[in-house]
């Protein structure tokens, strides 16, 4: 994986979610996602495109996922999904951001946010 030099903001609240903000956009690096890392610092997230549910089996740390519709507002939320765990599937969802877990409840994300990616 490689970083496409992206960060994302709300657009609500002005805060940044991420500041590192890796795509995953190919099949191969969809699968990968974050398989093989051993951790997963605040700041960074993984863009998965297209995506409307995840796993986390073999991962080493939880996460917090946030399913996007095709204009980057968040549909659904899922906080501190632990390793070896399926998400849900959501159907309106068109990406999903992956995030290091508590990063939802420190950056006040909220149902309905947009989130803004700039280079």
């Amino acid at each position: 994986m490689s970083s496409d030099s992206l960060s994302a903001r709300n657009s609500r609240n002005g805060r940044f979610v991420s500041t590192t903000v890796t795509v995953a956009d190919g099949l191969f690096k969809r699968m990968k996602g974050l398989l093989g890392k051993d951790s997963f610092p605040k700041g960074e997230s993984l863009w998965i495109k297209p995506c409307r549910g995840i796993h986390t089996v073999g991962m080493k740390f939880p996460i917090d996922v946030l399913f996007l519709d095709s204009e980057n507002v968040i549909v659904d939320i899922v906080e501190n999904i632990q390793p070896n765990r399926f998400s849900k599937i959501v159907f309106r969802a068109r990406t999903v951001l992956e995030l290091p877990a508590g990063t939802v409840g420190e950056s006040g994300i909220e149902v309905g946010d947009r989130l803004v990616f700039a280079s």
